[in-house]
């Protein structure tokens, strides 16, 4: 094998495309010559760097006979020189030998190596960006909530308001967040404002403030949580408490502890 033939192989190693007895060729070649190994080393690390950044994720269907196709449709050669005699009985018997004399001119693994390199960086990407953009139009205080019901260490505890208003408290040590999620609040209009606080022994933090939409919110509290804390909130005026402290008597309060 010469050095062009095993930079084919390699290529196709580098996507995983290798078959059975190819990964043999390409094993026993690279032992016989390990000044190739550079070779294999640059196709792995181009592959790596289109795959950098995307979530592993399931192709479409659809991709694997539309790369199939494509492939079908390349020449297998630049120019008109003829094939070798093993080349054409492989040819006709549906295979290819790939210790055949690569053509003259740029080889058509290597723009195999490329289609399918690109095909995948795109349909990747694709999927990656759509995921990344679903993520960031969802609240975060949902993503949190997620993240905290899927956690082993998730709890929660709910509690019920004299109006017949509803809270419930969702938290993770491990996350290191909690969300509130309530229904049936009362309207504050533009003048007051729902506040969240960690109370920590007698020391109350503030947690950020939230609105009830229709009487519903679901709201991050946002500073990280601690084993223990009180998940409390008050009423106050619009954007939160000037002074950092409550100025009302909590209207919920849930011991995480």
């Amino acid at each position: 094998m010469n050095e062009q033939e095993f930079a084919e192989l390699a290529a196709a190693h580098a996507l995983g495309a290798l078959t059975d007895a190819d990964e043999r060729r390409f094993a026993a070649a690279l032992a016989e010559h390990p000044e190739w190994q550079a070779i294999a080393d640059d196709d792995h690390d181009t592959v790596a760097i289109l795959a950098d950044g995307l979530s592993p994720v399931a192709p479409p269907p659809a991709l694997r006979s539309a790369l199939l196709q494509r492939i079908a449709d390349l020449p297998q050669d630049d120019g008109e020189a003829p094939a070798s005699p093993d080349a054409t009985a492989a040819a006709e018997a549906g295979t290819r030998d790939l210790a055949a004399p690569a053509p003259a001119g740029a080889p058509w693994r290597r723009r195999i190596f490329a289609l399918a390199a690109g095909l995948a960086l795109i349909v990747g990407a694709g999927v990656a960006t759509t995921t990344v953009v679903s993520q960031l139009q969802r609240p975060a205080s949902v993503v949190a909530l997620d993240e905290i019901r899927s956690a082993p260490d998730a709890e929660q505890a709910k509690v019920q308001l004299d109006s017949g208003a509803t809270a419930t408290a969702h938290w993770s040590g491990e996350v290191g967040k909690a969300v509130l999620v309530a229904s049936g609040l009362d309207d504050l209009g533009t003048d007051k404002s729902y506040e969240l606080w960690f109370v920590r022994g007698d020391q109350p933090i503030a947690a950020g403030v939230f609105d009830a939409d229709d009487g519903t919110a679901t709201a991050l509290l946002d500073v990280p949580m601690q084993a223990g804390d009180v998940i409390a909130v008050t009423v106050e005026e619009a954007g939160g408490s000037p002074s950092g402290s409550p100025t009302t008597d909590p209207i919920i309060v849930i011991p995480t502890a």
